[in-house]
């Protein structure tokens, strides 16, 4: 059976690369490395389709060590002990694990001892922010590099190729009189427009040479689903979950997520999405939707789908029924800029920790009120700078829950702040 027209493109070397200047031209980290044979554990980050798993083998086969490739989909802690005992019979080996923010953290962790010890040179791969999905002491041990979607110039070349080098195209002869079309909807993805490109010439009239923007519409409303994890319509439909919640509205924010779930979406990715909602939208008007959020995002990271979906379901209904309030939210980005414009005030004297005698002789903690020493545990004395007395930050929101918080500040600081 014939290979995939991406596949049968693949590059193999780095002069055939399309893209990624900045980490392969002329002096950059991964041409360094690749002319050096010297090959350090890193993480590839970006969309799909720009080279990473090309990159990976192409670095691999520069260092002249053996390679193993797993996929974090099929793969799991029995299979990378298989290749650390694998290595440590025949020595250092190069392992490419594809979707590394897939593998849960009992499996990173069995990879951490043999890339410290230099058995396994690694190479992961992910379309996820690893700050978020590798486990910090794996982290630490790898340089990540960011890939970049291919602009059009870019995809123009990755055409160019697909034409003049791969023999079954060019047996068809074909002349592509329009690209924008397939162009915008490979969303800089390499491989996503060989794959349409391959679709459209395959799906011609006999005799029908031209591709024109109208014919890829068309084989792609045939041939290709509307959601696509990193195209245009997957940031619209996150932004329609989340102002759906917002808005109150949780039969849209089911709806929306399902869209999402439906076509693959990570349900981290949602869980994540939602425990920031949960914070910034519904905040102190009911503080439990940030607890059930953070218990959805474990879930989800515990049990996976299919099950998870149902532990996302209650959450989204729950906190798009919540009450709302962004006032924790405009509080803390005003106390940041405050902070900014006043980083030169200093600490009041009585606010100091005062830990030696000296600091106590010159007034470090003076006069510093202990509220548990009076009624209420409260008693009212000065802790911003003197130059921001009675700068307020924090506006509760008009909801019952704040509405207690207004009162029990309005009660303690009478006039101060003009709650």
């Amino acid at each position: 059976m014939i290979k995939p027209l991406a596949e049968r493109l693949r590059p193999a070397s780095l002069d055939e690369v399309v893209g990624q200047s900045h980490l392969i031209g002329p002096g950059k980290p991964l041409r360094k490395m690749a002319e050096s044979g010297t090959l350090r554990s890193i993480i590839l980050w970006g969309p799909p389709g720009v080279g990473k798993t090309t990159l990976a083998k192409i670095l691999a086969a520069t260092s002249h060590l053996p390679f193993e490739y797993l996929s974090a989909i099929n793969a799991g802690v029995k299979e990378v002990r298989s290749v650390i005992d694998k290595a440590r019979m025949f020595g250092t080996t190069v392992l490419f694990i594809d979707e590394i923010h897939r593998f849960s953290k009992s499996q990173q962790d069995a990879l951490l001892g043999a890339v410290e010890e230099g058995l396994i040179v690694l190479i992961g791969a992910t379309t996820e922010n690893p700050s978020f999905e590798v486990i910090s002491a794996l982290l630490s041990r790898c340089q990540v590099y960011i890939l970049e979607p291919l602009g059009q110039a870019e995809l123009g070349q990755v055409l160019d190729r697909a034409l003049a080098l791969d023999e079954h195209i060019r047996n068809l002869t074909l002349e592509v009189e329009e690209t924008d079309a397939l162009f915008t909807f490979s969303g800089g993805d390499a491989r996503k427009l060989l794959n349409l490109f391959e679709i459209v010439a395959e799906s011609l009239p006999e005799g029908d040479k031209v591709i024109t923007d109208e014919k890829v519409k068309s084989a792609l409303q045939r041939n290709m689903a509307r959601y696509d994890k990193n195209g245009e319509q997957h940031y619209d439909i996150i932004s329609a979950f989340i102002k759906s919640m917002r808005g109150s509205d949780p039969n849209a924010a089911l709806y929306w997520m399902a869209r999402m779930l439906n076509a693959g979406e990570d349900p981290k990715f949602i869980a994540r999405r939602i425990l920031i909602f949960a914070s910034e939208d519904v905040g102190n008007a009911n503080p439990n939707g940030l607890l059930l959020a953070e218990a959805c995002f474990r879930s989800c990271e515990v049990i996976g789908m299919p099950e998870c979906r149902i532990i996302l379901g209650q959450t989204v209904a729950y906190l798009a029924s919540s009450p709302k309030s962004n006032a924790a939210y405009l509080a803390i980005d005003g106390a940041l800029s405050l902070a900014t414009k006043t980083a030169h005030l200093p600490v009041p004297l009585h606010l100091r920790n005062a830990p030696t005698k000296l600091m106590k002789e010159i007034g470090y903690g003076k006069s510093y009120l202990y509220a548990h020493d009076f009624p209420g545990n409260f008693v009212e004395q000065e802790f911003m700078p003197d130059q921001l007395s009675g700068h307020k930050l924090f506006e509760p929101g008009l909801n019952a829950r704040e509405n207690d918080l207004r009162k029990y500040l309005k009660a303690n600081w009478k006039d101060k702040y003009n709650y």
